[in-house]
């Protein structure tokens, strides 16, 4: 253990957070043992699908309330707001976002979620908060009673919202075309925080640039001929065209692409077919695209496009038969902090939660956020994005044993420490805010 313990500090990885400012850690954990634990509970135990967050909602909403916050419901569709006014000064919104995912958990948690619902696309699915957005909405409570106990500590007002449908990444711009920013005062910062599975609990990394990738999801119909599959010399046949398809998209990222820009191109689903020896007359691939630039995104959206269709070309289909590229269904651009500000949040957890509870671990994976909308360059408003560990040492001290490796997001096998991520979430958020609008 003090092996895998010392080489993640020798790797840049704090193990936890040395305290600062024990005060404020104190009234944290006083109010996570008697509200945010059971609180957490609930939501863990009763996720719901993107933009079917209804009872996920509705619980926010109420704890909000009891705290003697306005909120406003069914804001771009089951989003809430609760506006907290502390005299003049600047205003900063604070995004938890509140889906769980159609994953069947088996976690081993003794709150482990048992639901199942359906899904807008019709389908009963099963239900798992597997990306700890439970956390999330859990540290929003928390960082308004903090914030309404330590008036004083800061002035101005402080937008909290329970955004809708982040696993589609189409709740945050919903929110803004229902008038967050106009119906609502309108934030001069954004600030937002994921546990990330990949650091150890309790710790914090604040990028000063890209915080997220932009993401595109959709779909490519490969049309065919249908035929007998022992004749397949009268038809066309898409799932062979379908298959070359997906190996050539792989050009753009490894011979396209410069190698010193990141972009992925995964085809995540392949739907064709009905019989071992029926040759099918369509075939649909699912995919998602991820960079971490505009110039990238753009290179790699063109280049599907035009492979997809000269690939149909290649096999001999008529023009009205060539593959359809449907536009995204999904879509969000690059998430990226405000330089400034997040050194000036940076400064201040170093400074309220000591120097270990702060990485400089940079990310390994090209995960997207709809955030990027609430602080997009158009809006004005300066975003801060971080991530907070949350995994356990000793499960990263059992995978360095050789023993099961820590399961990534998405996982049905997901799970954190929610103690330790969520009194530091509060912490990190109630921080940023005394920086970034003090008190008198």
């Amino acid at each position: 253990m003090r092996l895998v313990l010392a080489s993640l500090l020798l790797a840049g990885v704090a193990v936890g957070p040395a305290s600062a400012d024990p005060a404020l850690q104190e009234a944290i954990a006083r109010d996570y043992s008697t509200s945010l634990a059971p609180l957490w509970d609930y939501f863990h135990r009763n996720p719901e699908l993107s933009t079917l967050e209804v009872k996920t909602a509705a619980r926010l909403a109420q704890e909000l309330r009891a705290l003697g916050i306005p909120v406003t419901e069914k804001v771009g569709g089951t989003g809430i707001v609760g506006v907290i006014r502390n005299g003049n000064g600047p205003t900063v919104l604070i995004r938890a976002d509140m889906d769980g995912l159609p994953v069947e958990e088996k976690s081993g948690l003794p709150n482990a979620s048992r639901l199942r619902q359906t899904d807008i696309d019709g389908v009963e699915k099963p239900v798992m908060h597997a990306c700890g957005h439970d956390t999330h909405i859990t540290a929003l409570v928390g960082t308004a009673r903090q914030l309404l106990a330590h008036r004083d500590k800061w002035q101005g007002t402080v937008v909290l919202i329970g955004q809708p449908a982040e696993e589609r990444v189409r709740g945050a711009s919903a929110m803004l075309k229902d008038g967050l920013y106009t119906r609502f005062p309108k934030p001069d910062y954004a600030l937002a925080f994921h546990v990330d599975s990949s650091l150890p609990a309790g710790v914090i990394r604040v990028p000063e640039g890209t915080a997220y990738s932009s993401s595109d999801n959709f779909s490519i119909i490969v049309h065919g001929v249908g035929a007998h599959g022992a004749s397949p010399h009268r038809g066309k046949d898409p799932v062979l065209l379908a298959s070359e398809i997906v190996v050539a998209l792989q050009q753009l990222v490894s011979r396209e692409k410069s190698p010193l820009e990141a972009g992925v191109v995964t085809v995540g689903s392949i739907h064709g077919g009905t019989k071992n020896n029926i040759i099918p007359d369509q075939v649909e691939l699912l995919l998602t695209v991820r960079s971490n630039n505009e110039a990238v995104r753009a290179q790699l959206l063109d280049g599907i496009r035009r492979i997809a269709q000269n690939m149909g070309r290649v096999a001999g289909l008529p023009e009205d038969k060539l593959p359809e590229v449907h536009p995204p269904e999904e879509s969000t651009p690059v998430t990226s902090n405000d330089p400034e500000i997040a050194r000036r949040v940076k400064a201040a957890l170093v400074a309220g939660l000591g120097a270990d509870a702060v990485t400089e671990k940079p990310r390994d994976n090209m995960g997207a956020e709809d955030f990027a909308y609430l602080s997009a360059p158009e809006t004005g408003v300066k975003g801060v994005y971080f991530q907070i560990g949350g995994t356990s040492p000793e499960d990263f001290a059992r995978e360095k044993a050789g023993g099961a490796p820590v399961p990534s997001h998405h996982s049905p096998l997901f799970k954190i420490a929610p103690e330790p991520t969520i009194k530091t979430g509060v912490a990190a958020m109630v921080l940023a805010v005394y920086d970034l609008m003090p008190g008198r």
